[in-house]
């Protein structure tokens, strides 16, 4: 690399690695404050585990992150230039757009070799790591499930609020116990409480003091012609609480997307090797597209790096004004376009008839025809 090389390549490097590192701040954020943070302010979590677990969802965020850091890093790195008129200056020199571009298309492959790394192996092994470690952290402190003045949903048929707790004691206790339609058929008050967690049926077990009980018909409980049956009890143990959703085997059981490459294509040609009955071969043939579709949908987002570098270039250099929200619009309606094409495609995973697995590809060859269009286009100037 001459000089001109590494003052575009730094450039540009530095511009997208900052813009990677927003772009996988706000994907990452949802899952902190959705999946994480309720659990850390209500003791749960230490600060490390916590930590950990953060650390653990970037590896994802960073492969959505990385196509729109690398486009917005090309147009903000590359319309300062042309707005600063060096760009003129080095066309003035003799220097092709192609030549231009070569640092930063340099860039973009070693940034799609790196994605390609990232989809298939790093972003898999920390999304099954971190669900196996949330399993753990919650498996260490049950009881920090319960957070006060809170209506804790989330348990397998029950609706819990709790108006204070202290350690495994409990205060003003309201439990709705809930049928299999999710229809209130008993409900529980207690004036306090203890909880003590039963690893062997994987159930909370409260044991409440001065509860009233509200028993409704088994068969019709929103029937409000029939009374329902009350009793009070100084003492009260007749209740279980499933964690079933919070430490179930459903919260570690290993999704297809969860697979490293090798481990994914061994999954795939194993369904492919079996054999339904004739009933179930459409459901088989649309669960194999999935498989097909997984494996095409990770090398086409790691090849949208390298696309939207393409298109990144010659819209840098069409844009001659300084203000960066330009640049930045540009970039918001080409990947909300990438990725609203690609959401339209994967949508159709139950018609395999469409192929969608190859259809997936589309938005790339279109970004990429659109960036040599440009190319073009701007080297006439």
């Amino acid at each position: 690399m001459n000089l001109l090389d590494r003052h575009l390549f730094k450039s540009v490097l530095f511009t997208c690695l900052a813009a990677v590192g927003l772009f996988a701040f706000v994907v990452a954020l949802p899952n902190i404050v959705r999946d994480l943070l309720s659990p850390l302010l209500a003791g749960q979590f230490d600060l490390p585990t916590f930590a950990r677990l953060v650390a653990l969802l970037f590896p994802f965020a960073i492969s959505f992150a990385l196509p729109m850091g690398m486009l917005t890093g090309i147009l903000l790195t590359l319309g300062r230039l042309s707005a600063d008129s060096e760009v003129t200056a080095m066309r003035a020199a003799g220097i092709s757009v192609a030549r231009i571009a070569r640092p930063v298309l340099l860039l973009a492959v070693l940034c799609a070799a790196l994605a390609l790394q990232i989809n298939l192996e790093s972003a898999p092994w920390a999304r099954a790591q971190f669900h196996r470690e949330f399993a753990d952290a919650v498996r260490t402190n049950p009881i920090g499930v319960i957070v006060p003045k809170t209506f804790i949903r989330d348990f397998k048929g029950a609706v819990l609020y709790v108006g204070a707790k202290e350690g495994n004691i409990l205060r003003d206790i309201w439990l709705w116990d809930l049928d299999a339609e999710s229809r209130v058929r008993r409900l529980v008050r207690a004036e306090s409480g203890r909880l003590v967690y039963d690893e062997a049926t994987n159930c909370l077990i409260p044991t409440l003091v001065r509860a009233t009980v509200e028993e409704r018909e088994a068969r019709e409980p929103e029937n409000f012609a029939k009374a329902p049956k009350v009793a009070s009890f100084e003492k009260f143990e007749d209740v279980r609480i499933s964690l079933d959703r919070y430490l179930g085997q459903n919260l570690v059981k290993m999704k297809p997307e969860w697979l490293t490459y090798g481990a994914l294509r061994a999954e795939q040609a194993r369904h492919a090797a079996s054999t339904p009955p004739p009933e179930k071969r459409s459901a088989h043939a649309r669960e194999q597209m999935q498989f097909s579709l997984i494996v095409q949908e990770k090398f086409n987002l790691s090849l949208a790096v390298f696309s939207f570098a393409l298109l990144g270039v010659p819209l840098g250099i069409k844009v001659s004004r300084r203000e960066t929200s330009a640049n930045l619009g540009l970039a918001l309606l080409l990947v909300l376009g990438f990725y609203i094409l690609t959401a339209t495609v994967k949508s159709l995973d139950k018609k395999p008839q469409l192929r969608p697995d190859l259809l997936i590809w589309l938005p790339n060859l279109l970004c990429i025809g659109l960036g040599l269009w440009l190319f073009r286009r701007v080297e006439r100037r």
